[in-house]
């Protein structure tokens, strides 16, 4: 309920009303992920005005009449602001809840408290000065939905009622720097962290050190999903995978052991590499508890350049040409007339609706200009056009808006239609083949797909758009993902380049791996889980024996 409509509401109430606080959006349960198990409550407190002639006393924990507290109440949870990983969820105050089986409304619940340090308390009363709470039964009542049948098993340590959007800032920042960043070790340019931590808060915590983490993916990925899919994104032309930026992890093995895979050393020769084992293991190795992260120098200065070509295979051919010159661009992407058009379409832009290619060069001034001269003549002998670039932070933002917003580009132009993302990648040699003849289907098909790559390493992505309640739509859309993944294992290609294997892709492994390779995957996940707890089903086909 908009807040203006919930205050006229107040205002025109009798003096026999009640105010009746309900709890609008907490949940007693939280989405699990074998990559990390840390859980952050928060809740809206929305003031509902209820009639006193319903007969319920409704409980207050202040008086709105003395209070300018906006109807917002934020809940944090001990797991939530835990400094040192666990190999089990933090539960506090259960009162003796029942533990149940499998048919049981009631939880199975093992774990410990984890006490809240005085140091945050401390930090928050800073902040909301006497605008919280610590009394038990008011943690307990914002721990769990209204009218649930569900039992408040890990309720908040501590309920805040911020009184502005700057304070509700500052609550979220301190929650963060108590719970996400374990270790930072600026001189030797690495960080150690926990999994829950998403890659665009880890560089806003950085930035004020003249570092970053170079991989950059979906705007939500966490540091453990990302490790647990061995992803990448558009900087991985210049600064790798995923597995090329993790130095040591911390694992919990399916029978409770706590496995270290290697030192803070940059490079090591001892024994087997069990960090890369685990990188792309997609949880069903083990669950990861710690990540330590090769960092990188937030470079001095970059340009932004974009052109235009007539088709997508000169667009390809102008990357590929790029990368044989040697430059070390750090981003190359491709975005097909389509995509231009959806971008047109979402943003009230005027941008000439054929395949573009977006460069990013890093560097020293002098060096990033002389590489943008260099890419520019590249372009030309390829039939490029309209060669633009960037410099100023504003228009350079601006220039990667267009590249970054691509999905809900795609969402705007066809809203009723989602969308099924193919994540193909190919020998570099082979991009402008696979996207030439994935073009021609996708061309021939009823539905609108737009084609979007990091071109400097030969990953590439189709936005097929379908909409869900058409099942012949559906069927077209699979069988173009089919089509485009069998065009890239025909050239010796993956069937994912960085969004991971999970289910829908196991029935491609075999052509692409081998029956050898499967079954060595098989050994050792029965090794290492011989009662298949950890993510069962995942990565391995079923019909792999051993």
């Amino acid at each position: 309920m908009a807040f203006s409509s919930w205050f006229s509401r107040f205002n025109s109430s009798s003096s026999k009303q009640h105010i009746h606080r309900v709890l609008h959006n907490s949940s007693t349960s939280s989405s699990s992920s074998f990559n990390h198990y840390y859980r952050i409550r928060h809740s809206l407190l929305v003031n509902e005005v209820l009639n006193s002639n319903k007969g319920e006393k409704p409980p207050l924990l202040f008086s709105w009449s003395s209070s300018l507290l906006l109807p917002l109440a934020l809940a944090v949870s001990a797991g939530s602001i835990a400094l040192s990983s666990q190999s089990n969820f933090s539960f506090c105050d259960s009162r003796g809840i029942s533990v149940g089986g499998k048919d049981s409304t009631d939880l199975d619940v093992k774990g410990s408290y984890k006490k809240v340090s005085q140091e945050f308390l401390e930090e928050l009363k800073a902040i909301c000065q006497d605008n919280m709470t610590m009394d038990y039964d008011d943690r307990y009542f914002h721990g769990k939905p209204q009218h649930s049948f569900h039992k408040a098993i890990n309720i908040p340590d501590v309920v805040v009622f911020p009184r502005s959007e700057e304070e509700v800032s500052k609550i979220v920042t301190s929650c963060n720097k108590h719970k996400k960043v374990k270790a930072l070790h600026v001189e030797d340019m690495d960080v150690v962290v926990e999994p829950g931590i998403g890659w665009m808060e880890l560089n806003d915590y950085l930035e004020p050190y003249g570092l970053f983490f170079p991989l950059d993916p979906g705007p939500g990925a966490t540091i453990g999903g990302m490790c647990a899919t061995r992803c990448s994104g558009s900087l991985a032309v210049r600064y790798g995978t995923m597995r090329d930026n993790v130095i040591n992890l911390k694992i919990v093995l399916a029978n409770g052991d706590i496995v270290k895979t290697g030192s803070r050393a940059r490079k090591s020769a001892a024994g087997y590499d069990l960090t890369r084992l685990m990188i792309g293991s997609e949880g069903t190795l083990g669950v990861i508890a710690e990540v330590t992260l090769r960092l990188q120098k937030i470079p001095q200065y970059s340009v932004v350049a974009m052109c235009n070509f007539p088709t997508v295979k000169d667009a390809a051919d102008a990357a590929i040409a790029t990368m044989l010159t040697g430059i070390q661009v750090s981003r190359v992407e491709l975005l097909d007339e389509v995509q231009i058009k959806a971008i047109n379409i979402a943003n009230g832009k005027n941008l000439p609706e054929s395949p573009t290619l977006m460069f990013e060069f890093i560097g020293t001034e002098a060096y990033s200009r002389e590489q943008t001269l260099i890419v520019q003549n590249i372009i030309s002998d390829h039939s490029g056009s309209d060669f633009v670039f960037a410099d100023d932070p504003k228009a350079k933002k601006e220039l990667w808006k267009i590249r970054k917003e691509a999905l809900w580009a795609c969402f705007a132009m066809k809203p009723t239609c989602e969308a099924m993302i193919v994540d193909v990648c190919v020998p570099l040699s082979q991009l402008a083949e696979t996207i030439s003849r994935s073009k021609q289907e996708i061309d021939a098909s009823p539905l609108e797909c737009a084609v979007i790559a990091h071109a400097g390493d030969g990953n590439f992505h189709a936005l097929i758009l379908f909409d869900p309640n058409e099942e012949e739509q559906l069927r077209e859309a699979e069988r173009l993902n089919n089509l485009m993944v069998h065009t890239a294992l025909s050239l010796e290609g993956t069937c994912t380049g960085e969004h991971g294997v999970g289910t829908g892709k196991m029935k491609y492994l075999e052509k692409e791996l081998g029956i050898e390779a499967l079954r060595t995957m098989k050994r050792i996940k029965a090794v290492l889980d011989p009662n298949n707890i950890m993510n069962p089903g995942k990565i391995i086909p079923p019909h792999v024996c051993i």
